[in-house]
């Protein structure tokens, strides 16, 4: 069997400089420590590596986690656990990861660890935590929906004024629909991606017949169906901007199924451009649209990698 990863993503998102710098020195200080390329072998600060970059989103990361965990190099070896890993990287189209996957079966359930992020380190912190109430979820009140949020964008007029119009009857913030419009189609009426999202707010077709939009096209009904879904993911999310714009880039099940922001650098980086033009975290809810998520508790658990 080949080593760990040496492919190259063709059509992968690339990541911001930032973390694309960050992402390949930890990929190259991992790959050294597990190839003894100029230091001791060591193979479990090579997996600790690794995942530090596979959270970040690299799937050549997450590829070479998978590959330690098939073969037990640095790590307990397991099949299960690097399914979960081959299973991410094939998810951003890792063709390698793919073949390895009908080799070693589906993946766990369970998120490793090390891809959970840690528990606040403080213990003055987590006194504080534990002696304060918890923090109940913010509802949306039923009197008239007045936004919060000042309105930056550079939407064209006529956007604006419909977004602004409709927002007040889904209860939304206008800035997080306009940021989502932004990023996702740049306010172009007629976008059309090759997964066949279509408008304003790229609505893949099984999405449009969920919220009845016959014309995604059409400005007013993409719209309208885009602050629809909106206000059903913050209702199944609580309120949680981060975990909707996962969902609306990834879909819900992927975030349920890795509790939280999926491990993807396309949605990593999504996320990240919403919350930053949203210029907000949490958002009210109307939970008489729907129940939560029943993974909710399982993502909100804290966790410190072992």
């Amino acid at each position: 069997m080949a080593g760990a990863a040496a492919q190259t993503l063709a059509t992968a998102p690339a990541a911001d400089d930032e973390d694309g710098t960050l992402i390949r020195l930890l990929r190259e200080e991992a790959s050294a420590f597990e190839h003894g390329e100029g230091i001791e072998r060591d193979g479990a600060r090579a997996a600790a590596l690794y995942c530090r970059a596979a959270r970040l989103g690299d799937a050549q990361s997450q590829y070479a986690l998978g590959w330690l965990y098939t073969n037990g190099r640095g790590v307990e070896r397991s099949e299960v656990t690097a399914a979960f890993f081959f299973k991410a990287a094939a998810e951003q189209g890792y063709e390698q990861a793919r073949r390895m996957l009908r080799t070693v079966g589906g993946p766990t359930s369970e998120v490793p660890a090390c891809m959970r992020p840690p528990a606040p380190a403080s213990p003055a912190t987590t006194m504080a935590t534990a002696a304060a109430p918890a923090a109940a979820p913010r509802q949306a009140a039923r009197a008239e929906f007045v936004p919060s949020v000042e309105i930056i964008t550079r939407a064209p007029k006529e956007i604006l004024d419909l977004v602004k119009q409709m927002a007040p009857e889904y209860r939304l913030e206008p800035q997080l629909v306009l940021s989502i419009i932004a990023t996702e189609s740049n306010f172009d009426v007629v976008a059309q991606s090759p997964k066949n999202a279509k408008g304003l707010m790229q609505l893949i077709p099984e999405t449009a017949a969920r919220f009845n939009v016959r014309n995604p096209f059409d400005p007013a009904q993409n719209i309208r169906g885009g602050m629809a879904y909106l206000r059903w993911l913050l209702a199944y999310f609580e309120g949680d901007v981060s975990l909707v714009a996962a969902a609306y880039n990834a879909g819900e099940a992927a975030v349920e199924r890795y509790r939280g922001v999926p491990p993807y650098l396309e949605t990593l980086t999504y996320v990240r451009k919403i919350l930053s033009a949203a210029r907000m975290v949490d958002h009210a809810f109307d939970p008489s649209v729907t129940g939560p998520s029943p993974q909710l508790p399982a993502i909100r658990q804290p966790w410190r990698p072992s």
